[in-house]
């Protein structure tokens, strides 16, 4: 039991399993690394350990790719009908929100996000994608062809596609992995899963509720550790397919890897998304919705709304405006009710931000706002920054930053703006704000983004298909096209007479 002293918010189950020396999972049982190794995971708000976690290396990404293949052609997983995952996948989802609490606090403490925005997003968004999935179990079926040879029955199955590496990221722990976890499950495949190093608390916790579900072990298998697990994970050839999200750099990576195997893969990556408010907009409702769509998450969101282009005629306007919703963010550990704004997740992260801040004013932007930290303590806070500048070109305006950092830049025509959009190797997601219904959906068909927001910012839903253009990542999650992902076409021919 580690003797670390943790936040006087957390509940007494919030505070057990957090404290807990954790091990990896795998083949249902709880245990220590091969080699021994382990690491320390961090509370961003104080800077402070929380715990020491399991490090797997090759002989546990092995070992857990091992249970998940047996798990998924010798154990009752691989023929237990699809409405026995289905009823499986919602007690998961059950256990879950029994356990919301819980869950909330782990991800405010592990994270540093709220604490209300990890009940209100996180879990109960969870919740919800497992139980999407769980009603996709009996409407996964193949087709008759009518084809042209005379007797002749030809039709199609729909199977697992097999073992699947996933690879989780930091910003939204629980959340991303109910993404790839829930879809998998509904197909039939079996997992190896990989939190990021800076939060792995709530994935383990899935994992033990899963058994408790009584979902088999082996199905879910969940390895703690640094980059060289994940590396290890997508290069074991016993894992059939890879699904990452995370950075284009890394991405990238992955992908390479993945087509010299001729692995399946999806690659969910980074963004630095365009959101455009139009001269006939609701003001009101623009500028509340690019706030929220930037400094959400402390801007740790892939599809954040970084690049906010405004018609010159309202642009110094709507910048004080927002300049004026930051000054009253507060800015505080997770787990304080009154937070608005969390921590970055780690220091790392937080000495990118500044790092990026700093360019942002060496390049001669405008610093409107923020730019400093913004709590006392350790903790790895930055205020929420607003930058200004008529340059496309500029560092901050490029490069995906991931912190709470908005660049705003002003713009005179719709065809302009439109193309300035665009230029950028990201593809993610766009934002229109605008009472033109004609406009909205012109600019929705110019922006080449995978999703587009017209007068909202950063919607999600268990069914509707996500996923980025360009290099914002391959493939789609969510809905059909996301569980299609995780299923292999059989063709059978059959000749009758």
């Amino acid at each position: 039991m580690s003797t670390t002293t943790l936040p006087e918010q957390l509940s007494d189950t919030a505070r057990e399993f957090a404290a807990r020396e954790h091990e990896l999972l795998i083949d249902g049982e709880r245990v220590a690394a091969a080699d021994g190794r382990t690491f320390e995971t961090i509370d961003p708000s104080s800077a402070r350990p929380i715990t020491s976690v399991a490090l797997a290396g090759p002989r546990d990404v092995d070992r857990a790719v091992q249970a998940a293949r047996r798990a998924l052609e010798d154990s009752e997983w691989a023929t237990l009908p699809a409405a026995g995952r289905a009823r499986l996948i919602n007690r998961l989802a059950d256990l879950i929100e029994e356990d919301a609490g819980t869950f909330a606090q782990l991800e405010a403490l592990d994270n540093g996000k709220p604490v209300k925005i990890a009940k209100v997003v996180d879990v109960d968004g969870t919740v919800r994608f497992f139980r999407h999935f769980a009603g996709w179990c009996e409407r996964v079926f193949g087709r008759v062809i009518p084809v042209r040879q005379p007797d002749m029955l030809c039709y199609t199955r729909k199977e697992p596609v097999g073992v699947c590496g996933q690879i989780i990221p930091w910003n939204f722990p629980m959340l991303m992995a109910s993404w790839k976890l829930a879809p998998a499950l509904a197909a039939g495949c079996t997992v190896v899963l990989k939190p990021a190093e800076q939060t792995p608390l709530s994935a383990l916790r899935i994992g033990e509720l899963a058994l408790e579900a009584g979902i088999p072990a082996g199905v879910i298998n969940v390895l703690t550790g640094a980059g060289e697990t994940g590396a290890a994970l997508v290069d074991h050839p016993g894992v059939d397919k890879i699904a990452f999200t995370g950075s284009t750099e890394v991405g990238r990576e992955i992908g390479a890897k993945t087509g010299r195997a001729l692995k399946r893969v999806t690659l969910e990556l980074g963004g630095k998304s365009p959101n455009i408010i139009l001269p006939d907009a609701d003001l009101d409702a623009a500028v509340a919705g690019s706030f929220q769509g930037i400094y959400f998450n402390t801007g740790q969101a892939c599809n954040a709304g970084s690049r906010l282009f405004v018609h010159r005629d309202q642009f110094d306007k709507v910048v004080a405006a927002l300049a004026a919703r930051a000054s009253k963010s507060r800015v505080g550990p997770g787990l304080e009710p009154n937070t608005h704004l969390g921590p970055l997740v780690s220091q790392e992260q937080h000495k990118r931000v500044l790092s990026y801040i700093e360019a942002g004013r060496a390049e001669g932007a405008e610093l409107v706002t923020g730019g400093g930290a913004g709590a006392a303590g350790d903790g790895y806070f930055v205020e929420p920054t607003l930058f200004t500048t008529g340059r496309d070109d500029l560092k901050i305006a490029r490069e995906e930053i991931f912190g709470p950092v908005l660049v705003a830049l002003p713009y005179e025509t719709l065809e302009e703006v439109a193309a300035r959009a665009n230029e950028t190797e990201y593809g993610l997601a766009a934002g229109v704000w605008t009472r033109d219904i004609g406009n909205a959906h012109r600019l929705a068909s110019m922006l080449k983004a995978g999703s587009v927001y017209i007068n909202c910012w950063g919607e999600v839903d268990a069914g509707a298909p996500f996923g980025g253009y360009k290099a914002s990542g391959l493939g789609r999650e969510h809905g059909g096209e996301g569980l299609e992902a995780y299923l292999e076409t059989k063709t059978v021919w059959t000749k009758l007479a």
